[in-house]
């Protein structure tokens, strides 16, 4: 059983209770000095007690009910300046492969709820959880790499609380939902120091909210040069923009990002997820294998309780004790009598 409490437990002790205790002293009292008040008093404490069990809203679980549940793909997207690094598919840029994917990924699971979570200088939710799988394709198509001006250097776990907070939030709302979780990134760890020495934070405290997806790498360990970006269509990848170049090194030659697989794998086995290599173009059936909705959310977190209030015998006995009172008080009125008028005779008359 649990209550429901149709007003804030405080404001039922402050109004029921001194009632209470006035009918108890009162009924103590009409005892005492016999003054045929004795059950009035009961009944009204017996209304107040009936009161306070409605307010209380008691109710019992009645049925359980199997709701539908929906699949939520969470895609956390890097598109820091390193991701635009043009080895992927032998010279294209890495953004190129990540566009493929997320779109491919959002056909081959119809039906979801989709997020896009982004991460360069710093992370940013782009997209809530929608069903307009158009609006993500449409991302997509238009994703770019960070201007090169204000990068900040690479981070695994810059977007670590965007994801918590939106994963948190989709289990808070939707609990029965099963939630995918699909990383995209090249794994560099650099944080604008070109050292990558900096430990990331762990992903592990988010497994318990996840219950399929990916990591996928993009690049290679030879890595591959990028172009500057500064926002307009003449700079970044597939353009004659000036390489971006490796101020740490003599002569500033061309930075070269590699992919990081260990740092991947690493965020893959925190995830409880796979991690996938994505080299070129490719199905992506691999990736959405066993997840399915209706297994994975056998672990009872479909099984919804229906309760059931039970107050109504509480609200039924108030409603013959009111009625009752109204009984007794109406018979305490004062009764009409009826009045003798004399009809004065006129003047004059005999008698």
């Amino acid at each position: 059983m649990i209550l429901r409490l149709a007003w804030p437990l405080w404001v039922t002790a402050v109004v029921l209770l001194p009632l209470l205790v006035i009918c108890v002293l009162a009924a103590v009292r009409a005892r005492r000095t016999e003054d045929g008040s004795f059950a009035a008093w009961l009944r009204r404490g017996g209304m107040v007690l009936a009161l306070a069990v409605v307010a209380l809203a008691p109710a019992v679980p009645s049925t359980t009910t199997t709701v539908a549940t929906n699949v939520e793909m969470f895609f956390v997207v890097d598109r820091t300046g390193s991701m635009a690094a043009e080895d992927y598919d032998g010279d294209r840029p890495r953004l190129e492969g990540v566009r493929h994917d997320v779109t491919a990924l959002v056909e081959a699971m119809p039906g979801a709820r989709y997020s896009v979570i982004t991460f360069d200088s710093q992370a940013a939710r782009q997209l809530p959880l929608t069903t307009d799988a158009r609006a993500v394709r449409t991302w997509a198509d238009t994703l770019v790499q960070e201007i090169t001006h204000y990068s900040a250097g690479s981070a695994i776990d810059r977007p670590l609380p965007a994801l918590t907070a939106a994963l948190e939030g989709a289990a808070e709302r939707n609990p029965e939902n099963v939630r995918i979780v699909y990383l995209l990134s090249d794994g560099e760890n650099t944080r604008g120091d070109g050292t990558g020495e900096t430990e990331p934070q762990s992903f592990a405290e988010l497994a318990p909210l996840v219950d399929g997806g990916a990591v996928l790498g993009y690049g290679t360990p030879q890595g591959g040069q990028m172009r500057v970006y500064d926002g307009t269509e003449e700079t970044g990848a597939g353009t004659d923009a000036p390489w971006i170049l490796d101020e740490t090194q003599p002569g500033s030659p061309p930075a070269v990002s590699r992919l990081d697989e260990t740092q991947l794998r690493r965020v893959a086995e925190q995830l409880g997820v796979d991690y996938t290599h994505r080299t070129e173009p490719s199905p992506v059936d691999g990736l959405v294998a066993g997840i399915d909705a209706e297994t994975i959310a056998a672990d009872g977190r479909r099984d919804v309780s229906v309760y059931e209030d039970v107050y109504w015998p509480a609200a039924a006995l108030l409603a013959a004790l009111l009625a009752w009172e109204a009984w007794y008080q109406a018979r305490r009125f004062p009764r009409p009598y009826a009045t003798r008028t004399r009809t004065a005779r006129p003047e004059g008359s005999g008698g």
